[in-house]
């Protein structure tokens, strides 16, 4: 595993002066991705979201790479055609077959909800294709509307806290599980933590697998999850510490935990962080801690009866 210093080193396929909100971890995937491809030749599509309003303001782009952006609900399926095309081209005799990755980009809504259907056929079909959801856990580029990500007690927009509301009252959809049973290569679950070494790692491998591969980052929005611009590591750390967004990766099937707390922390740790969940600590509304450290223990437990450690 090469170091922070040593992994400079290598190309930059996004640059500064980009337009995301300060404190906004979608950059921080879409630049640590392509940093792990070393000097591999890419190709990036991304969904409409946060991520590709903010790095391609015509005629302005913040990448370093061929780009395509692709509508809301089919970044999976317009990468899926650059893949065939390529392929196509090469049995044509067009052009030589060169070692190139093909890489979509994704928010939770555009992959979630919206975009599921396209990745579940990119990822059925077995394209030679990384996807990477930044997951933010809710609508953000179009007003922080609740998605099938946001997390049960959540405040959004669509689902806002109230006299008689506790936020979005359904858990979240565990889309890494669901991108697993497609019985893909490889599918990962990681976020910001520490030295970056699990993230880097993780989209290493992702990049160089001969096959589709998924890539599920945990991706905080200071606007949306209500946090300082500057906490971001450390929400990312409560999320892993109390189990909230467990690290684990399902290569051809067999499923490996990549890390478990020595102490796990409670789940309102991670909570109190966020403005988002601020109701959830006022008085008569602490059932709703009990139910989400419920939960968390529950889906814990599940992923410990599948894995290896």
């Amino acid at each position: 595993m090469a170091n922070l210093k040593e992994l400079s080193k290598n190309a930059e396929r996004v640059t500064g002066g980009h337009r995301l909100c300060a404190g906004c971890g979608a950059g921080v995937v879409a630049r640590q991705t392509l940093i792990a491809a070393e000097n591999m030749p890419v190709v990036v599509v991304s969904a409409t979201g946060c991520l590709e309003v903010s790095t391609s303001v015509f005629p302005y782009t913040s990448w370093k790479t061929p780009f395509f952006h692709s509508a809301f609900e089919n970044s999976a399926a317009t990468c899926s055609g650059v893949e065939a095309a390529y392929k196509s081209l090469i049995r044509q005799g067009k052009i030589k077959d060169e070692p190139i990755r093909f890489i979509a980009f994704g928010g939770d809504g555009g992959t979630y909800d919206i975009g599921l259907q396209s990745l579940s056929g990119a990822m059925e079909r077995g394209h030679r294709m990384l996807y990477v959801c930044y997951n933010n856990e809710a609508y953000m580029n179009t007003g922080i509307q609740r998605s099938s990500s946001t997390p049960r007690f959540a405040s959004a927009t669509t689902t806002p806290a109230g006299m008689v509301s506790t936020g979005k009252q359904q858990d979240k959809k565990d889309l890494t599980a669901v991108i697993a049973a497609h019985n893909i290569p490889y599918v990962a679950q990681t976020t910001f933590i520490g030295n970056f070494k699990d993230f880097h790692e993780k989209a290493k491998r992702a990049i160089y697998t001969p096959g589709p591969a998924f890539v599920n980052v945990m991706s905080p929005c200071p606007r949306g999850w209500q946090y300082p611009s500057s906490d971001l590591a450390e929400i990312c750390r409560l999320a892993v510490e109390t189990c909230v967004w467990p690290l684990y990766e399902v290569i051809n099937g067999e499923w490996h935990l990549n890390y478990e707390p020595k102490n796990k922390l409670p789940v309102e740790e991670f909570m109190k962080k966020q403005g988002r969940f601020a109701h959830c600590f006022q008085p008569g509304n602490e059932w709703t801690l009990q139910a989400a450290q419920e939960y968390v223990d529950k889906k814990w437990e599940i992923l410990l009866s599948r894995c290896s450690r």
